[in-house]
Parts: structure tokens; sequence; C-alpha cells
């Protein structure tokens, strides 16, 4: 009996898409996850796959996905904590994945999120699908804040990039992590504007916490893949083919480091 493979998708916004594409290519290779634990376009992707969706399903939804399909304008933004509302968010997780709850999941999964009142993690194991993918994606300042259980929750990414841990938590014995994002602090030549600049903190933010967490002796994952995908961006659709094919290769030339990795 071969050993339980744990999936730890990242964030990265039209970049992890990239994991539409690996998680197909496994399946090809006859390697299916055991579990799987996501933060943000992660926790989106694996939230339909642990649902049931297909990955051809997830594919084709994305490349419809268009601007409006998620732009809800608020029409206060500065005093309702964002500038679009998360109703046409809520209604589009709604379309594909129901009222699934984790119990009724195909595989163990949870996702992550940040409350903003405590300024901890929360990781998502129970209750909704829909609430926690939609908190676990929810960028800050972008899309209004989710409430839940007295928690004021967004992206899961602004704390846990790629969610190791909590695939090994969900039971996992090898853990596979695949960080759509890599390196998000590349050094740029200017900072046009306040949201460039306020990005641009985020970003350096961010590339350190993942390095000094990366450093940890115990850092639980046996193999990170981390695409280049070259000119494709965070935050541009148009390119999700681009992304998809970057990780279906991905998935092909790590399906049988992959495979090894969990033979007895």
């Amino acid at each position: 009996m071969s050993k339980k493979l744990g999936l730890a998708l990242g964030g990265g916004g039209a970049r992890g898409v990239v994991h539409v594409g690996f998680i197909k290519a496994l399946e090809e290779e006859g390697i299916k996850p055991y579990c799987i634990s996501g933060t943000s376009m992660g926790a989106i992707v694996g939230g339909c796959y642990a649902s049931g969706m297909t990955m051809e399903a997830v594919r084709e939804a994305l490349v419809k996905l268009r601007t409006f399909d998620i732009v809800d304008i608020e029409a206060m933004p500065f005093t309702r904590l964002s500038l679009l509302r998360s109703k046409k968010l809520q209604k589009l997780f709604l379309k594909y994945i129901g009222d699934a709850t984790f119990d009724k999941l195909a595989v163990p999964y949870s996702c992550t999120a940040v409350d903003l009142y405590s300024g901890k993690l929360h990781v998502f194991n129970e209750g909704s699908l829909v609430t926690a993918v939609q908190a676990s994606s929810c960028i800050p300042g972008v899309f209004r804040p989710v409430e839940y259980n007295g928690m004021l929750l967004v992206d899961g990414g602004v704390l846990c990039r790629v969610p190791v841990r909590q695939a090994k938590e969900l039971g996992a014995d090898v853990v596979v992590g695949v960080d759509a994002i890599k390196n998000s602090a590349y050094p740029v030549s200017k900072i046009p504007n306040m949201i460039s600049m306020a990005m641009r903190v985020f970003e350096i933010i961010d590339t350190v916490n993942v390095r000094n967490e990366r450093a940890a002796q115990d850092y639980p994952c046996d193999l990170l893949l981390e695409p280049e995908m070259e000119g494709l961006t965070q935050y541009s659709f148009k390119t999700t083919d681009k992304a998809y094919e970057e990780g279906y290769k991905l998935g092909k030339e790590n399906a049988e480091k992959i495979a090894a990795l969990i033979a007895d």
C-alpha cells in the first residue's frame, strides 16, 4: 500500500491555474492525492477537486471567467473595507460547488484564511465549503472580508502562501507543495502609484515570511515545486490556458519523482 499523498496548493491569482493542469497530469499518471490543503486560488482548485469536479470542468469554468462575473462594485468602498462586494464571487462558487460541506467531500480537504481581528491564521476543515473557499480567496481591500464565527476573514496568503503544514495535519505521509508565485518580490524599476506601493510592500513582507518559514527544520514538505511561468501575471485571467499548460508540464515532469516518494 502506497503512502498517503497530500497536496499543498498555494495562492497566486491567475497563476494559480497551474494547479489545475498539475492535478490533471498526476491523474493521467495514476497518482491521486489522499488529501489537499489550499490557500487562495489553491483553495479554489482544491475545493473544486474535493467536491468532485473534474479538472476539465474547472479549466472550462476558468476559461469562461470574465471580469463582470466577479466585479460587484461597492457603493461606499472606503467605509465598508473593500472596493468590491463579494456577492457575485459567492454566487460563482455556489454555481460550481453547491451546498457542499466538508464532511461530504470526496477527499480530506482544508483551506486557510486570516482573521483580521486576532491576526491569526484560521484553518477551515468543517462547515460550508463555499464559505471556506470564499474566505480563503478574499483579497484584502478588493473583496469584502467574510464574517464567520466572530472573525473577519481574508485571503490565507497573508500568512500562509503554501499550506504544507495543513496538508500534513490532514494525515498525509508525503507532502508535495506547489508555489505558483515563487519569489513575489522580483526587483522593479518603478512604483507608479499608491496601490502599486501597497502591493510592493506586501510582496516584500510575503517573500521574507516565506523564506523564514521554509528555513525551519520542521518544515514538512517532501517536494516543493515552483514553476517559473515566465511572463504570466497573477492579475489577468487572459492567460489561463498558458498557466494550465505549465501545470500540466510540471505534473508530467515530476510524476515519477512523486510516485517514488509515495511508494513503499
